[in-house]
């Protein structure tokens, strides 16, 4: 490589080129991200060692070289079918050697050309090449001036359009009379996609290719056009906006010669007003000076500024030192919560033990209660009693469904259309911050990847951490300590431990028939009459009626459905009295189906008398509890068990257990040992189509085998519940509140119950036990006479030997 100078700069004058002094094999040389054309000239920058070869190579010789686009630019090191076939030969110019290795190469094009075939492969490519030329012009002299006059035009507003037309370009484009050359230059200085500008380079017919420009150039003037007019948008929008800026300013300052205060400057003077008047904590104060500062040094317009504007509000309209006086005066609470709800004493005594508290210590922290019970008991209603009874005001929010944890703690100011959490809303929203607040549905809470909304609940419920509860939006502390917090829940079985341990629960079991007609009579009825523009002149009921749609139109622990029907009876003499019927309706059994039609519930077997090899069992549900039938049949068979009914796996062992213990005392019964493999037991739990599971069905499952078996009948007025043992022990059970109530539901008047629950009798009402009697037993044994109504004859059971 020869070198004129210290910075191995090499020079070479611009001189007219022969076409035959061009070798047929020349060094080439890759390049990517352009398509050079005839007469182009440009710099480029030589990095890769095989290319940088290739350059010396042709500045050592005759200083020509092949200049063809490779198909992928991605590709580092191109092979030979990687790279397009026709190129241009050019010319290098000028060359320098850069610090890192690289070389700067100034090259010009000068025709097109075709490769033959590689010659060199190893350290550079070498190549066999043909001269393409164009083909003769074609067309009328007419069709071609018009179509360059066309291309010159175009290529002119382009340049307009992008601000680079002078008037040397414009002298250069009408001095090219070639169309081929035409083509070339215009097609250079557009900026194409690759393979596109290889397309043209390749195309010999030069009319065809410069209708070929026209064409994309065409396209590119709409393109410009557009994008001349979006800059153009901006640029008036901008300069709008400072001129409003600019108007802003000289209002202002006429203002304040005038001594009078522009719209930000009252603005800024409100909020100060309220911060005072909000009384907040002195890091709540702290934060909405500093905010205010910030917004004092914004313009009014700014997103920023309306985003601080949004949380400013929010801090000013908190209720951070805003709270109602309690109601102290206990016996007058109490009148209040007697005139709202009906029975409920455990619940009304815990609230007038918290004014009772609260009037010897006014400091207190407000109680977590849970109450938990089937549906329609009356859970949330209490919840606004207790707050008309203490004088606060009442929140409800329903947390069924939540699975955001940001409805709890609020979103991060960061976010677009952040706000606070629904407790920091409902507080904002009542005004005050010792409100009654209820939570619906805590065992509805979900979760998944936005995060857990009842691990959220934690601080708020937490009488230890809600002094200080944080929300994300608001990223101050705020003081829940004074909210008496209510919760309620069908079940506790899906609320997680820890948030379990939070909450005092307190359980609402259900109504017996008695309480429930006091409160339909009392409450129910009335507000029905009212709410269908009744008086109690035009309509009545019986108290046969109201028992009938209690018992036979009703089967649930809550009111809600015996509201509803109340309602239909209403509406339906409602319709008669807007027909023209001026009497007044009293409804008694006999009429009642003629408003409510055919008893929807009845008894689910016929069990007018005691059968044998059926027995009564009790249920827990999540609308409280019922009475469950359990059957058993013998058949002639190997003595196979047969368990049907959708019984789940806790009552398949338990009736396992009670075969085994039947077959290991089946002297007691009588029974012969052989018995066992002569007969199929089949054991039927209808309905078929409920699934039913739970730990308490031991002593009823033995009760029906023991009565198929010995052939004696079970009272039909005797459930029972318990677990049973492989020794014939009773185990304890839970729910019996609820069992109790389902089972004088279902015209039960004894009740066989475990020895260790008769703890849970201090529960039952008082009205429910002068109507069912309670026999707790602790053996198996215990529970056979009462089952049977007498003790079996000596030729049935043989005592065992001690």
């Amino acid at each position: 490589m020869a070198e004129t100078d210290k910075d191995d700069l090499i020079s070479i004058l611009d001189e007219e080129e022969n076409e035959s002094d061009i070798p047929t094999t020349l060094p080439l040389l890759p390049v990517r991200d352009v398509v050079i054309f005839s007469d182009m000239l440009l710099p480029l920058f030589v990095g890769r060692e095989r290319s940088v070869r290739a350059a010396e190579d042709s500045v050592s010789k005759e200083r020509f070289i092949f200049l063809a686009t490779q198909m992928d630019s991605g590709i580092e090191d191109p092979k030979a079918e990687e790279i397009y076939s026709v190129g241009t030969i050019g010319r290098i110019l000028r060359m320098l050697k850069l610090p890192d290795g690289r070389v700067k190469a100034l090259v010009q094009g000068i025709t097109k050309a075709k490769i033959l075939k590689y010659t060199r492969k190893k350290s550079f490519y070498k190549v066999k090449i043909e001269l393409l030329k164009d083909e003769p012009v074609s067309g009328t002299d007419v069709e071609k001036e018009a179509l360059m006059r066309n291309v010159q035009e175009n290529a002119e507003k382009i340049l307009a359009l992008r601000g680079e037309l002078t008037g040397d370009v414009g002298s250069i484009l009408d001095s090219i009379e070639d169309p081929g050359k035409l083509a070339d230059l215009v097609t250079s200085n557009l900026k194409l996609k690759i393979d596109e500008a290889q397309e043209l380079l390749e195309m010999t017919d030069p009319v065809k290719r410069l209708k070929k420009v026209n064409d994309l150039l065409s396209r590119e003037v709409e393109l410009s056009a557009v994008q001349a007019k979006i800059q153009s948008e901006v640029k008036d929008e901008i300069s709008k906006t400072q001129r409003d800026y600019f108007l802003r300013e000289q209002v202002r300052a006429i203002h304040k010669e005038l001594g009078e205060a522009d719209e930000k400057t009252l603005e800024l003077e409100l909020y100060n007003k309220q911060i005072k008047k909000a009384k907040m904590p002195k890091a709540a104060r702290d934060e909405a000076g500093k905010q205010l500062k910030r917004l004092e040094q914004m313009h009014p317009d700014s997103s920023e500024a309306s985003v601080i504007r949004t949380y400013m509000d929010w801090l000013v309209e908190m209720p951070w030192s805003k709270s109602t006086h309690d109601m102290i005066d206990i016996k007058k609470a109490k009148k209040i919560l007697d005139k709202n709800h009906y029975s409920l004493d455990m619940i009304k005594d815990r609230i007038l033990e918290y004014l009772s508290v609260r009037k010897l210590n006014p400091k207190m922290k407000g109680p977590i209660l849970c109450f938990v019970g089937p549906p329609g008991v009356g859970k949330t209603s209490l919840g606004q009693a207790i707050a008309k009874a203490l004088k606060r005001k009442f929140i409800r929010i329903s947390l069924g469904g939540i699975r955001d944890e940001a409805e709890i703690r609020g979103h991060r100011r960061t976010y677009i259309g952040a706000m606070p959490g629904r407790i920091l809303q409902g507080l904002k929203q009542c005004g005050t911050n010792n409100p009654v607040f209820m939570m619906d549905e805590i065992d509805k809470l979900g979760n998944d990847f936005r995060g857990d909304p009842s691990s959220a609940l934690l601080e708020a419920l937490d009488p230890e951490q809600n002094a200080d509860f944080s929300d994300h939006y608001l990223n101050l502390p705020f003081d829940l300590s004074k909210v008496m917090f209510i919760l309620t829940a069908n079940l506790t079985d899906t609320i997680p431990s820890a948030l379990l341990d939070r909450m005092e629960v307190i359980t609402l079991s259900g109504y017996t028939e008695e309480d429930k007609k006091v409160i339909a009579e009392k409450y129910l009825l009335p507000r029905q009459l009212k709410e269908n523009g009744l008086s109690e002149k035009k309509l009545s009921l019986s108290d046969g009626a109201m028992e009938q749609v209690i018992s036979e139109y009703t089967l649930e622990s809550g009111l809600r459905n015996l509201e509803r029907e109340l309602g239909t009876i209403c509406r339906k003499v409602a319709r008669n009295v807007a027909e023209g019927d001026k009497g007044s309706f009293k409804i008694t059994k006999n009429n009642l189906s003629k408003f409510l039609g055919v008893p929807k519930y009845l008894d689910e077997m016929d069990q007018e008398e005691s059968q044998i090899g059926l027995s009564t069992g009790l249920a827990w549900t999540q609308v409280g509890g019922e009475v469950l039938y359990i059957e058993t049949s013998l058949i002639n068979g190997k003595g196979e068990i047969i368990i049907t009914g959708q019984i789940g796996e806790v009552m398949q062992e338990s009736a396992r257990a009670a075969i085994t213990f039947i077959k290991a005392n089946y002297d007691q019964f009588g029974l012969k040992p052989g018995l066992f493999d002569k007969v199929d037991m089949h054991i039927h739990v209808p309905a078929g189509a409920i699934p039913k599971d739970g730990p308490s069905a031991g002593i009823s499952i033995a009760t029906s085998l023991i009565s198929a078996l010995t052939e004696q009948p079970v009272l039909k007025d005797v459930a029972m519940t318990g677990e049973i043992t492989l020794r014939g022990r009773v185990l304890p059970i839970g729910g019996l509140k609820e069992k109790a109530l389902g089972a004088l539901r279902g015209g039960i008047t004894k009740i066989v119950i475990p020895e260790k629950n008769k703890k849970d009798l201090a529960e039952i009402p008082d009205n429910v036990k002068r109507k069912i009697e309670f026999i707790p037993v602790s053996q198996m044994e215990d529970v056979i006479p009462v089952a049977f109504g007498k003790t079996l004859k000596k030729k049935t059971i043989k005592k065992k030997k001690k």
